[in-house]
């Protein structure tokens, strides 16, 4: 190439890759232990519906007990043999966030106070998987659990089907008992009794979606088996300190789930708290978390999770499009009046919700809502769009 012509790009480069970097930098990300806030004018907001939405959250709080310990046990009180079996705390009263561009635009409530997130602790697991797939750890979501857990957990005709796509969208009718709980016995159905549950047809992997902690449990405990490390240390180290979050949380696993792993105990964590454990988490940690997908799993210019691990997590499964790889999708029945379509979100019992909006780079957390007014609380915010 003519020496002059090298000398022309030089510059070009020189000149215009500062400026790719200036642009990067133009979003913002809230340093550890900071979170700038904005007015909603600031950000493209109208504030009075901004002031509504908010209101709507403080009025409209759970009623679910805040002794938690009564609340799981009455709202699972139909499920045979069901008792606490991790721990579990007082819940607090009603906190949220609305995050647009990265800034807080509102926030309401104790935002720093610990409290349980029920099954918004799934897609942290989804995520842990999502970490695993990036490095190759999990060559595909299409493979057969057996080529990873070759312990007794998937044996049997049925049990040695079931894919991580089948786990991670919960259509897998894994059968068996996992650490002392019978798949069959997680939400059976209202009407029968146990016979007719534990004698059930089981369904094809892949055709039929039902909602199961038991079955979760074992993606988690699977999970464990491919990391050898406890993932509240993998989430840890892989996505929580790089995004700048407390060091308050907690994953906690059930009393008896522990299992040795490479010489060492080793606590499965779980993933939800519907016999207690799960995530124990305050609302600004949430908030990054979910900032983290609203930005396509980049932070500060670091790739945490791959875009493309987001796209599968989030699109609808095939036994049920409002549900992807544990994270909720608005691609099926569910109507939340003018709201588009393509939010997702994690969702957990008492009210407990994170809400990302990638394309309007807009983030929601709310803690211990009212799940009927859902609909009516997003609605509200996007509304308030200018």
């Amino acid at each position: 190439m003519n020496p002059r012509n090298i000398a022309i790009i030089s510059l070009l480069l020189y000149f215009l890759l500062p400026r790719a970097d200036a642009i990067a930098q133009e979003l913002y990300y809230p340093a550890a232990g900071e979170w700038t806030e904005k007015s909603p004018q600031e950000l493209g907001l109208n504030e009075a519906a901004i002031n509504q939405t908010v209101q709507l959250a403080l009025d409209n709080e759970n009623s679910v007990e805040r002794d938690l310990r009564i609340a799981i046990m009455r709202g699972f009180s139909h499920e045979p043999y069901h008792e606490l079996q991790g721990p579990v705390r007082e819940r607090g009263r009603p906190a949220g966030m609305i995050i647009k561009d990265g800034y807080v635009a509102a926030s309401w409530g104790d935002l720093n106070r610990v409290d349980m997130t029920f099954s918004v602790t799934k897609s942290y697991l989804s995520t842990v998987a999502g970490l695993a797939w990036d490095r190759g750890m999990i060559r595909s979501v299409d493979d057969k659990m057996t080529n990873y857990v070759w312990d007794r957990t998937f044996d049997g005709n049925h049990n040695s089907q079931i894919t991580w796509h089948h786990l991670l969208n919960q259509s897998s009718d894994w059968s068996g008992t996992h650490f002392g709980l019978e798949d069959w016995a997680d939400r059976p159905p209202r009407e029968g009794d146990i016979d007719d549950w534990r004698m059930r047809e089981l369904r094809e992997p892949g055709t039929h979606y039902e909602y199961n902690d038991v079955r979760v449990n074992v993606l988690s405990y699977s999970l464990l088996h491919v990391w050898r490390e406890p993932l509240p240390q993998v989430l840890r180290h892989k996505v929580m300190d790089p995004i700048g979050a407390s060091t308050t949380w907690r994953w906690f696993g059930y009393d008896d789930s522990w299992t040795e792993l490479d010489g060492h105990k080793v606590q499965s964590v779980s993933g939800g708290g519907h016999h207690g454990g799960g995530i124990f988490i305050n609302t600004l940690d949430q908030a990054r978390f979910g900032l983290l997908f609203a930005r396509s799993g980049e932070w500060n210019g670091q790739q945490i999770i791959s875009p493309e691990w987001i796209e599968k997590a989030v699109a609808p499964s095939e036994p049920n499009p409002d549900y992807g790889y544990m994270w909720w999708t608005l691609k099926g029945d569910t109507d939340w009046g003018d709201v588009p379509d393509h939010l997702y979100y994690a969702a957990g019992f008492g009210g407990n919700y994170i809400i990302v909006d990638e394309q309007n780079d807009i983030v929601i957390v709310t803690r211990w809502l009212d799940g009927s007014v859902l609909g009516e609380f997003v609605e509200t915010i996007y509304s308030a769009i200018e």
